[in-house]
Parts: C-alpha cells; structure tokens; sequence
C-alpha cells in the first residue's frame, strides 16, 4: 500500500473517530438542556417572546379590539400584563410575521422556538464550514457538531433561547443567503428579509455593495422596501408611527443605554462617562468604525477570504449600533469554525494560536454559573455571562473600577480585539498584493522577494483553505 492510500484511510479514521465524539457531546449538550428547562426560571423564561406573540395578535385584531383614537395600536401597547415597560420596537413587518404563530401557546411557542434556535445554531456553522471549503461530508459534519456543542453553551446563544428571541434564525438567514453562489439572481433576499424583521442586519446592504455584489445589494434593498411597503399597506398607523415619526430612532425606547446588558461602543462610552453625553464622542467613533470595518471586510472578501469579510462587516455592525444587547452577540459563533479552519491550515505555532484563540473567546462569552461569583440564589442559573459578573442595574454600571471595567465590557473589548486584528489582516492582504506588483530598480533583490513571497503565501492564501478541507 503506497504512501498517499495510507495517509487517506488514516484521514477517514479521524474523521470517523471526530464524527461519533462529535455525535457524543451533542447529546450531552441535549440531555443538560432538557434537564434545565425543566427547572423553572432557568432555561426558559420567553419575555421577549411574550411580546413578539402579542404584537402578532394585536394584528389580527386591528382595528375592532383597539381604541380608533389610539395612533399606534401596536406601538402605544404598554406591553404584556405584568411586563410593563418591554413594549414592542421592531419594523411593522415584525408583527405581522407574528400574527399567525400568535395562535400558539405561549409555551409552545417559546419550544418550537427553542427547537429552531438549535437547528439555526448548526446552519450558521454548517454553512461557515462550507464557506472556508470543507465540502459535504463526514469531516464537515464532523466539525459542525464539535463546534456547535462548544458554543451552544455561550451567553449569547443561551440568553436567545432563553428570552424568546430571534437573533439565531437572523444570523442563518443572513449567513445562509450571503454564502450562495453570486450568480443566483435571488442573492440579497435573506438580507433584505431579515433587516426587515429587525434592523440591525442593514449593515449588510452597503457591504455587498462595497464587495462589487450591486445586484444583490439591490435585490437586498428591493426586499427590505418591499417589507416597509407591507407594513403601510397592513398597519398604516403604525407604519407611519414607525418610519415617519422617527420612532426607529429613538434608541431610549429600547432600553437603557447604560445597562450591562447593552454591549456596544455608545454603551461603553456612557458608562465611562457617567452617564454624560457622549453622543458626539460616539458618532465619530461610530463613523470611523463603520469606515474602517467595511473597508476591511471588502479587502478580505475580495482577497477569497469570504467568512472573514462577513465577520467583520457583523463585527462592524455590533460595535456601532446604539443598543447590542448581549443575545445580539450570537454572530461570535461564527468566530469558532473561522479559527478552527485556519488552525487547521497553518503549522507550528500559528496552529497553536488560533486554537487557543478558539478557546479563549468560547469562554469569555461562555454562560457561567452565578455561583461563581457569589449569586447562589439567583433564578436565572448558567444565563450569567462575565460581563453580569460587577454590580449592573441601578446605575451600579458607573461605579465600576479595575476588574469590573473589564468584565462589564467583556464582549464589546473581546469584539474590539478581533476587529483589530481583522484589520491587520485586511492591510497584510494590501501588503502582499502590492510584494506581487514588479517595481522599478529592484531586479537584483529576486531571491529576496521570493522568500517574502514564500512566506507570504504559506501564511495567508485563501486558496489552500480549500484545497487542505476538500482533501
């Protein structure tokens, strides 16, 4: 048996060996899960559900159940009995999305929601893997599932599931429609639906067109319209309430800014500020970031680097938009097969570091039990990332000193971090193309420039990915 069959069956092997560990811990994962949300207070708490389900029925019911005096039937609703103050904030489209689901039970909608978080938890991963170059397969599945039954125990992913929310099925819609084939005509769909439904995904829009991807950036743009449009035509009151009074602006109706909960730069900026206004201070840091991020994630994306170009325009979107709740984090899930795959790729050292970055960043957005930092009571069990770990509510967030400051910040510093270093990487890609172009006066510098290139190429080519998984 020669060599290269050896090296395939022993490939086959691992894969096979990955695949039933990978099975293995899934079931673990599963058999925690089921055992927690049978605890009341722990695993399910649906809130913010609760007010996606009323919303839809307040659709069905306008207008014979409402007031005609109200302007807004649907967003002058104080919210849920008993919830006072968590008032429904998304586009009309939202709601009506809702209206049919609202004829389920609370609590069998909060399940199915649950069921189809998990199942959009492993599109998202499924689809990176494909992106980076892996291939159908058991390897793929292989890694899906290691992956998955790593992050599903992240906060973010966690506080989705147990709030009710829909920030996973988001994250799927829109990996799923920017990782097909540029030449489906369809391409932009997934974005324009999703931003729809809720606003953050619009960051998506100018990075496709930034990316050179004009069609799909005005397929993205026609749909999204197309979403406003029903709205007006279902709910014109409300619609008009929504786009034409600015209610879409008003970020206090969210929540609060300050609150430990809220992971953006704006948020960071008021803590730090004690409460002062730090609006100007935040738009110009909100510009440059914008600026530098999709700058970034087109170089990368345009370099074969496509997973990266995406994480980095979802990176850019988290930091600047005024509220990024900590469910809005979910799209960390994405960081895990990127760093996976590239710790595959590279050797030595390079290998070492992005595993132990892969590590590093599951577990500061990991869901910890409270009683690790003296919450032995608290109801809500493993929902408590680091960044509940200081003192929050109450305005306790502009008392923070030394370890708190950075606790508290956690996902937006850990967010800062990666946009840096995906900065770099989008200047290293300029770096390497510029070492490709041929300059004047420098023909007896070849075997030098071919060393660089050497290293170069061994360090960063988008191609290799493939090659490597596909084997």
């Amino acid at each position: 048996m020669t060599t290269t069959s050896q090296d395939a069956i022993d490939a086959r092997s691992i894969d096979r060996l990955l695949l039933v560990v990978g099975v293995l811990l899934v079931g673990v994962v599963a058999i925690m899960y089921i055992g927690l949300i049978r605890l009341p207070g722990w695993w399910m708490f649906p809130v913010d559900m609760t007010v996606y389900r009323d919303a839809g029925e307040i659709v069905r019911q306008v207008p014979p159940t409402f007031d005609p005096r109200l302007a807004s039937p649907l967003y002058d609703w104080p919210g849920p009995p008993g919830l006072i103050g968590l008032v429904f904030t998304y586009p009309p489209f939202s709601a009506m999305i809702f209206a049919p689901l609202s004829y389920l039970s609370l609590n069998t909608l909060a399940r199915l929601a649950a069921v189809a978080d998990v199942l959009a938890l492993v599109a998202v991963i499924w689809i990176a893997f494909g992106s980076l170059g892996y291939r159908a397969g058991v390897r793929r599945a292989s890694l899906t599932l290691l992956a998955a039954s790593a992050v599903f125990y992240t906060e973010p992913v966690e506080r989705v599931i147990y709030l009710g929310q829909i920030d996973l099925l988001l994250a799927a819609l829109v990996v799923w429609d920017l990782c097909q084939p540029e030449n489906r005509w369809w391409q932009g769909i997934g974005v324009g639906l999703a931003a729809g439904i809720k606003l953050v995904p619009l960051i998506f829009i100018p990075y496709l067109l930034i990316t050179r991807r004009h069609r799909q950036a005005a397929v993205a743009t026609a749909t999204f319209g197309l979403t406003v449009a029903a709205g007006f035509a279902v709910l014109p009151k409300d619609s008009a309430t929504f786009w034409l009074h600015g209610l879409f602006l008003q970020g206090s109706r969210v929540g609060s800014v300050d609150w430990s909960g809220n992971q953006s730069l704006l948020a960071v900026l008021t803590r730090l500020g004690g409460g002062a206004n730090v609006g100007h201070v935040w738009l110009v840091a909100a510009i440059i970031t914008v600026a530098l991020g999709l700058t970034a994630a087109a170089i990368l994306h345009r370099a074969g680097h496509q997973m990266l170009g995406l994480l980095t325009c979802a990176l850019t979107g988290l930091l600047v938009s005024p509220i990024s709740w900590d469910h809005h984090w979910v799209w960390i899930v994405l960081a895990l097969p990127v760093l996976v795959c590239y710790g595959i790729r590279l050797t030595g050292l390079a290998r070492w570091a992005c595993f132990g970055l892969a590590a590093v960043v599951t577990a500061i957005f990991g869901a910890w039990p409270t009683v690790l930092w003296g919450e032995t009571s608290d109801q809500n069990g493993w929902s408590r990332g680091v960044i509940w770990a200081p003192p929050n509510s109450g305005n306790d967030e502009y008392g923070w000193h030394g370890w708190q400051l950075i606790a508290g910040n956690a996902y937006v510093l850990t967010g800062l971090a990666m946009f840096i270093a995906l900065l770099a990487m989008a200047g290293w890609q300029i770096v390497r193309r510029h070492a490709r172009q041929p300059g004047p006066g420098i023909s007896g510098r070849g075997n030098s420039r071919e060393s660089y290139r050497a290293v170069m190429r061994s360090l960063s080519n988008a191609r290799s990915v493939t090659v490597v998984a596909r084997r």
